[in-house]
């Protein structure tokens, strides 16, 4: 694994950390996750299956250790590294067939469902709340979370691959 490319996915991690342990709670205890837009944005940057693992058991943990939510600590150890494999998949699908305007911010939409549905259903199996409570927290949590992190992937993701353009070349071998 290249060390450059390792330090910058722990950049951006520790920015998704701070930004996940300073946007304040909504209901439950459940925030919109920053964390897993970074997590997604490291994967969008280097696409190789040994990034995508890394990040996306780092982002678990560190999840985990920020997270409010009764229950979630254990659903998001679960939750990323599912959710990045699921990404990975997806963002190789469509990665020369659409536009990268077109597919990080649907890409983007589509993984941070994906995620809170893992989420949710994980953190009300624990918490023993499963009846009738996930539709009304998707609709509540998840949904405004996507839009979140897709205007914040529409934003940062030409920021930073034009940045990486200007700087040394990075590799992802």
């Amino acid at each position: 694994m290249n060390t450059r490319i390792l330090v910058l996915l722990s950049l951006l991690l520790g920015i998704g950390a701070v930004l996940h342990f300073v946007i304040p709670p909504f209901i439950y205890g459940m925030k919109p996750d920053m964390l897993l837009s970074m997590m997604f944005l490291g994967i969008m940057l280097f696409p190789r299956a040994k990034y995508v693992l890394v990040v996306s058991i780092a982002a678990g943990v560190i999840s985990a250790l920020t997270t409010q939510t009764p229950g979630g600590q254990i659903a998001n150890v679960i939750d990323k590294p599912i959710t990045g494999l699921v990404f990975f998949a997806l963002l190789l699908l469509v990665k020369d067939r659409i536009n990268v305007k077109i597919n990080v911010p649907v890409l983007t939409a589509i993984g941070t469902m994906i995620s809170g549905s893992i989420f949710l259903t994980l953190a009300l199996y624990i918490i023993g709340l499963m009846e009738g409570a996930f539709p009304l927290l998707f609709a509540t949590i998840v949904l405004p979370a996507a839009a979140l992190n897709t205007a914040f992937m529409m934003i940062v993701y030409p920021i930073v691959q034009n940045i990486l353009k200007q700087a040394q070349p990075l590799t992802t071998t």
